[in-house]
């Protein structure tokens, strides 16, 4: 299977502060399975440890180097379909992962309960 993480989940895999489902734990801690971040994510995670809504440790990247994710960049496909998305969610960064969840036929791994109006597979944290 591939998954590619939200921004809030990425975060508690790494820092394990909040509990994930058992699902998503598996999923995510099967070697069998592709976990993909995307660039967006961490440009999301960048921007809010620059204004101060988010803290980080200071090994965080090579704490993401360390987890055997792949990166996942962001095309011109993907920010094309990002404009054919209806309005059922705001946020940038979400409407960009949800975009290229369904380019790419990515199963989007989020507790953030807007994505289940989307086309897309998903598996609750």
């Amino acid at each position: 299977m591939n998954c590619l993480l939200d921004t809030h989940v990425l975060l508690w895999w790494l820092n394990d502060d909040q509990p994930l489902s058992t699902k998503s734990t598996a999923t995510i801690s099967n070697g069998r399975n592709v976990i993909f971040v995307s660039a967006v994510t961490i440009w999301e995670i960048q921007i809010k440890h620059a204004i101060g809504k988010l803290e980080l440790p200071d090994n965080f990247r090579d704490s993401l180097q360390q987890g055997s994710f792949e990166y996942l960049d962001v095309t011109p496909t993907h920010a094309f379909a990002v404009g054919q998305l209806p309005m059922h969610h705001r946020d940038p960064f979400d409407r960009m992962l949800i975009a290229q969840a369904q380019v790419e036929n990515l199963t989007l791994i989020t507790r953030d309960a807007q994505f289940q109006h989307y086309s897309v597979s998903l598996i609750e944290a």
